[in-house]
């Protein structure tokens, strides 16, 4: 037996994971490495903790909720809005802005294969991807004020070949190739309900993408915080590669922020039915926070101020921003972790690969909206879902494709007088 075969024993042996090693004799010389490998990377006892923690009550009580305040983009005068607008546009011209884009993930929801960003919608005459868009997005900043902005795209280890790939296919669609920048997130291993990691296929073990929350850790695992530093960015921009109507570049946000001195912010939109299935923001122990729907009660979501104003109704809708010192700080931190009940195919005993009939085991995730309690306050802003919300979930739901593109075109039409 040679010697790194032997401390995986040992290592599965001490966590009572060896069943991983069920095939080994079957397979050949190359796909046993990959799988001794794989094993001595995973952090077991981080995997099985996790698992332990997220058997705990985590719920919160009314009393340990507050409101977070939140400003509204509607209640602003033309003469407010170009103030802020101003400050925003100095910083802009300036090269201290920089765009992140999450995109790990694939596009099963949608009945498609392949990274999700890569996912076309049809505008006749032509189609355009879901990266396209965001280019074009950007693109229009640097076409106003004559800059480059830096534009960093976070992919997973599933998707990070065919994304570069795609990118390069399509020359970038004309983005500067040396102002885009791709990393991956981490990734961990799923677990079943008996506390057994499992295999995707017989020399290896299922794992995945472990939330949008990573980004921070993964930044500085990649240089790219250093990278800021060096290169003077002040201000990073956040947001998921399915909302086809975001403004990954907000010069009015990217003002109110500094003139209200906060070091991180965030978008929301109205949440108009009470117990619709949307994650609000609040205060949890007096920091900012995000309150899962399955924390809302009607009670709760119906509470409104003394002058009518509901409470708790700002949804969280996947668009923040920060400044480098904010990103600096939670990169150094851990982030708490969600569990999420999946259905995942796996190998079975017989060697056969298996699709279960209902969920079968355990994912964890942090998100991005995790790092905010680490700050006293931050700055919300309400905006209008006609013209910053048309997310594309899956194919039957109601963020579905279609009602994306016709919130899409209605928009862009509005501007044509």
């Amino acid at each position: 037996m040679n010697n790194k075969l032997k401390k995986v024993k040992e290592i599965l042996s001490i966590y009572n994971q060896e069943h991983l090693l069920q095939f080994y004799n079957d397979i050949d010389d190359f796909h046993k490495e990959l799988l001794l490998e794989q094993i001595l990377r995973i952090d077991f006892e981080q995997i099985l903790n996790l698992y332990d923690l997220s058997m705990k009550d985590d719920s919160v009580a009314h009393d340990e909720i507050s409101p977070l305040k939140h400003l509204e983009k509607d209640t602003y005068s033309k003469n407010e809005i170009s103030y802020y607008t101003k400050i925003g546009e100095e910083v802009l011209k300036s090269g201290s802005y920089a765009v992140v884009t999450m995109a790990g993930g694939q596009g099963t929801r949608l009945g498609y294969k392949g990274p999700k960003g890569t996912y076309e919608i049809d505008f006749e005459p032509g189609k355009k991807s879901l990266f396209q868009i965001m280019c074009e997005d950007i693109s229009r900043t640097n076409e106003k004020f004559n800059i480059e902005i830096p534009w960093y795209i976070m992919t997973s280890e599933e998707n990070d070949a065919q994304t570069k790939d795609f990118f390069e296919s399509h020359n970038y669609w004309g983005y500067p190739k040396d102002k885009i920048t791709f990393f991956t997130q981490g990734k961990l291993p799923l677990i079943t309900v008996d506390r057994k990691l499992f295999l995707q296929e017989p020399f290896l073990i299922k794992e995945a993408s472990n939330g949008n929350g990573n980004v921070f850790n993964s930044m500085k695992r990649h240089g790219i915080i250093d990278a800021f530093e060096k290169n003077n960015i002040k201000w990073i921009s956040f947001g998921g590669i399915d909302n086809i109507l975001l403004k990954n570049v907000d010069a009015f946000f990217l003002g109110l922020a500094i003139e209200n001195k906060q070091d991180i912010a965030s978008k929301s939109i109205f949440k108009q039915t009470p117990l619709e299935k949307t994650a609000v923001y609040c205060k949890k122990y007096g920091k900012p926070s995000i309150l899962d729907y399955s924390q809302i009660d009607l009670q709760l979501s119906n509470l409104k101020d003394e002058n009518g104003m509901f409470l708790y109704r700002e949804a969280n809708m996947l668009s923040h921003l920060m400044s480098i010192s904010a990103v600096k700080k939670v990169s150094d931190v851990k982030l708490c972790y969600h569990r999420a009940f999946k259905k995942n195919a796996f190998v079975n005993d017989e060697g056969m690969k298996q699709v279960p009939d209902k969920p079968n085991s355990f994912k964890f995730e942090n998100f991005i909206f995790d790092a905010f309690s680490y700050f006293d306050d931050m700055l919300l802003l309400r905006v209008n879902a006609n013209d910053e919300f048309a997310p594309i979930k899956d194919f039957t739901g109601i963020y579905n494709p279609d009602t994306a593109k016709e919130k899409y075109i209605k928009y862009w039409n509005s501007f044509d007088i």
